[in-house]
């Protein structure tokens, strides 16, 4: 259908144009011209022909290409960078918010370093069950030196606990350290060595030997008893430092000989080292009867925070979980050896720091 806008008007007059609704009354579209590679105008006018092609380059006889130095354009590559002197960088360096970034960094480099180094030093040192054995203070380092020396009036043994965690020794008498034989080791080399400086034996080496010596012991007595627990298939509730704090006991009986033998001799000196033996021995019985012959006799505890099955239990694992006769036997054995042991290893350490007779000749330096 064809529209007319003059139609159906007075004549002469302009009509408002209407909107066209059907689409096809327009008539068709013109179509797009088809594409063609000759056809492509770019659009601007060459400006001519192209340079003829030349082999080499043209220099210009009139430039100079040795009378001025070349530019330092620095890193980045054609900028210039401007050199900063020493006046410019002090300046800079003091100032405030300069300063707090460099403490600020190098307290961060310092807590990192710290971190690294206590991740390293827990894989193999327990250092939290060390702050259990040195939580003393002077009243408990005077107190087990009383009982080391006089064992004989103590009653109660049994080492206190809360809960399931041992009370620190600060809090109880009857528990391990190892204030007391790390202190007793440095006083027991300090005190060889002026023994034998009284007797004109002293050299630098002998400080060395000494301590050397005194360590190598104690290193191969834990192993002693570790492996005597391991083979002979005994469980008890000591722990490794336990034994260490007990085995470094000695060193009181030690100091307490060689002061002794200072004081009267030779006489002295195992007066001395008799009593305080037997003092040790009887310390060491009384304190490790009761860790060691306990063994694995608790009360068996609930697993995984959930109560005892309402069912019987099986006899089987009952019967393998109680100590036997023969357990118990290799406990006490155990004990008495360590009892023996600890009395001896005092004698071999210390004999021959005390001055011989004067018709003897003095003892090997160990």
């Amino acid at each position: 259908m064809n529209f007319n806008a003059s139609r159906n008007g007075p004549s002469g007059a302009i009509r408002k144009a209407k909107r066209v609704s059907d689409v096809a009354a327009m008539g068709t579209p013109a179509p797009n011209p088809a594409f063609s590679p000759t056809a492509y105008s770019p659009g601007y006018a060459p400006t001519g022909p192209p340079p003829p092609y030349q082999e080499s380059f043209q220099l210009d006889a009139n430039q100079d290409f040795n009378t001025h130095a070349p530019a330092d354009f620095g890193f980045a590559g054609g900028f210039p960078s401007p050199m900063t002197s020493p006046a410019q960088i002090s300046s800079m360096l003091q100032q405030p918010v300069v300063q707090d970034m460099a403490i600020q960094y190098g307290n961060q480099l310092a807590a990192q370093g710290k971190e690294a180094v206590q991740r390293e030093l827990h894989k193999f040192v327990p250092v939290s069950r060390l702050r259990y054995y040195f939580a003393v203070d002077t009243r408990y380092v005077i107190r087990k030196l009383m009982l080391i020396v006089f064992p004989y009036t103590h009653k109660e043994w049994m080492v206190k606990y809360d809960q399931d965690t041992p009370v620190q020794p600060r809090y109880d008498i009857n528990a391990p350290d190892l204030y007391i034989p790390s202190m007793g080791y440095v006083t027991y080399v300090l005190l060889a060595g002026f023994m034998l400086g009284l007797q004109h034996r002293f050299s630098p080496e002998q400080i060395g030997i000494q301590a050397s010596s005194a360590l190598a012991y104690i290193i191969f007595e834990m192993l002693l008893y570790l492996v005597t627990l391991y083979v002979t298939n005994t469980s008890t509730s000591l722990k490794t430092l336990d034994l260490l704090a007990y085995s470094g006991y000695k060193y009181t009986v030690m100091i307490s000989s060689l002061l002794a033998g200072l004081l009267a001799g030779r006489t002295g000196y195992y007066c001395g080292l008799l009593y305080s033996s037997c003092a040790l021995s009887y310390f060491l019985v009384k304190t490790l009867r009761l860790q060691l012959l306990s063994g694995s006799q608790g009360p068996e505890q609930p697993s995984y925070g959930f109560p005892n099955p309402p069912y019987a239990a099986n006899p089987y694992s009952d019967a393998w979980d109680k100590p036997t006769p023969g357990g118990t036997k290799r406990r006490v054995y155990f004990l008495l050896f360590v009892a023996i042991t600890q009395p001896l290893l005092c004698w071999w350490l210390t004999y021959h720091l005390v001055a011989s007779p004067p018709g003897e000749g003095a003892g090997p330096a160990r």
